[in-house]
């Protein structure tokens, strides 16, 4: 059944993040004098050579998406489960957002918020009447509003909790993420965030995640002015916190009069079935953190929400961005929201996350540990070979595309996963995702099941973690890529194919 896999094409080599192209000796220099459109190798070449070593990016180059489908420059169509790690919630290029973001750029784009513009308070006024809260500030990116709330954390502990200047303390729960500024990776307990670009933040302090006796022994110190956590952390792995963890973070968080930071950049905007991921325990943090899909995927925007008591101990001139609150993301936000709100697209991500969780519990028990999540923030965690080197291929016959570690995406048609060690797979398909895409994945993994067989895999493929899966919808195109967590020293050579007709992966 499987001998016609053998045939892989390599397209990219993966050396402890670094993607260099091995698929032709042909020089970048040389392809220019190619007619036509670039190919998919011609475009992972001229990346490596021109652009910073700073991803691994699956071996596929994209140039159209709609909805929740993308196609490649060859033309071959994906369904794409990985949304832009949760950006695109509206699906691709939704027509409302792109027809506000293109009505808007004939008029104002940018104004700097030396000046008033017509756009700002408009939606300024719709984001806090939705969210309930009576202030926000508008910025860019999702570590730019986590960088805004750990300034108005630490203002707040001055100016109204009474902290020593300079003493107030932020903490985090461990395995949290929420960017790379010097920032974010002070408070990470990951490495590959950390390593080698220390010295680091002061005052931030790490505790574990869903565990609210380590929250309480934290709070007795009077300097702590905030406790910044994930409803559910991301890129950790999709990981659920049990019941009840938020209405206590909430309680402990009021006793000892700190503030509850919700990052609900990833969990919010009804990917888990709900607005604000907060609300599955109906509890009210101090500030909220917003992005991804908050622009639909069409315009970097993010916002910080808090009430006034917290909002006006920054002063003019003392926090800013040039681009936050312009006129062209401010529209394109108001029509990313409208979309969520007038699609019901919380209640679609609920109904279709719990029949997908439903359908996936059903996969053989011995080598799938656990199936975990919310609405469409899910995870399937993969049972431990013990160190022996072999892989499991998993047929999970579900529809879906890409898909891995700590990422996100549903799974497809003769959808394959090979994983290696206590490994997961997290996926977060638009939210437009519908029973057409999905019933035909509870049919097959109900009567299917999955296929397992034991693979051997050369030592220098060997790595941590567990692989991307894609599949075209035309041809059956398969795409991997490993997702490395600390490299051991027999990581290093790590590959990346892509196979027609067959599964791709490395373990």
């Amino acid at each position: 059944m499987f001998s016609k896999l053998a045939h892989l094409k390599t397209v990219a080599v993966l050396r402890r993040g670094v993607h260099i192209s091995v698929a032709s000796a042909t020089s970048v220099a040389a392809k220019k004098t190619v007619q036509g459109p670039p190919s998919s190798e011609h475009i992972f070449e001229r990346e490596a050579k021109y652009g910073a070593h700073n991803y691994h990016p699956l071996p596929v180059a994209l140039e159209r998406g709609k909805g929740i489908y993308v196609w490649d420059v060859e033309g071959r169509k994906y369904f794409d489960f990985l949304s832009a790690y949760g950006a695109v919630s509206q699906g691709h290029c939704h027509p409302k957002i792109v027809n506000a973001l293109k009505t808007q750029t004939d008029k104002l784009t940018l104004t700097s918020r030396a000046f008033y513009n017509n756009v700002l308070g408009e939606y300024e006024e719709y984001i806090t009447k939705l969210f309930n809260y009576q202030k926000v500030l508008p910025m860019n990116t999702g570590v730019e509003a986590g960088e805004t709330a750990c300034k108005l954390a630490r203002r707040w502990g001055y100016t109204v909790k009474g902290i020593q200047k300079y003493k107030a303390k932020i903490i985090f729960a461990a395995g949290n993420f929420w960017g790379r500024t010097l920032s974010a990776i002070s408070s990470s307990t990951d490495p590959t965030s950390y390593d080698g670009f220390g010295p680091f933040m002061p005052g931030f302090e790490i505790i574990p995640y869903n565990d609210l006796p380590a929250l309480e022994r934290a709070l007795q110190d009077s300097n702590v002015a905030a406790f910044m956590v994930e409803p559910i952390q991301g890129e950790a792995g999709v990981v659920v916190p049990d019941p009840g963890y938020l209405v206590g973070v909430r309680e402990l968080c009021t006793r000892h009069q700190a503030l509850f930071i919700a990052d609900e950049v990833q969990t919010g905007l009804s990917r888990t079935g709900r607005w604000l991921a907060v609300d599955h325990e109906n509890v009210r943090p101090d500030i909220v953190l917003l992005g991804k899909a908050l622009s639909g995927g069409l315009y970097p925007v993010s916002a910080v929400l808090c009430d006034d008591e917290i909002m006006l101990t920054i002063k003019p001139g003392e926090h800013g961005s040039t681009y936050g609150g312009n006129p062209l993301g401010c529209r394109v936000a108001i029509a990313a929201l409208e979309v969520l709100e007038e699609e019901n697209l919380a209640a679609n991500a609920e109904k279709m996350g719990t029949l997908l969780r439903s359908e996936l519990q059903k996969l053989p028990s011995d080598v799938v540990a656990t199936v975990r999540g919310k609405g469409l923030l899910n995870a399937i965690v993969i049972r431990d070979t013990k160190g022996r080197r072999r892989c499991w291929l998993v047929q999970a016959s579900v529809e879906g595309v890409q898909w891995g570690e700590g990422r996100s995406g549903p799974l497809s048609p003769s959808t394959r996963l090979w994983a290696c060690g206590s490994s997961l797979s997290g996926r977060r398909p638009a939210l437009l995702f519908s029973l057409k895409a999905l019933t035909p994945s509870g049919e097959k993994a109900h009567h299917t099941g999955a296929v397992f067989s034991n693979a051997k895999v050369p030592s220098d493929r060997v790595t941590q973690g567990v692989v991307h899966i894609g599949t075209a919808l035309p041809d059956s195109w398969f795409l991997g890529s490993g997702e490395q967590q600390e490299s051991n020293g027999s990581n290093d050579a790590a590959a990346s194919h892509i196979a027609k007709g067959g599964p791709m992966g490395l373990c």
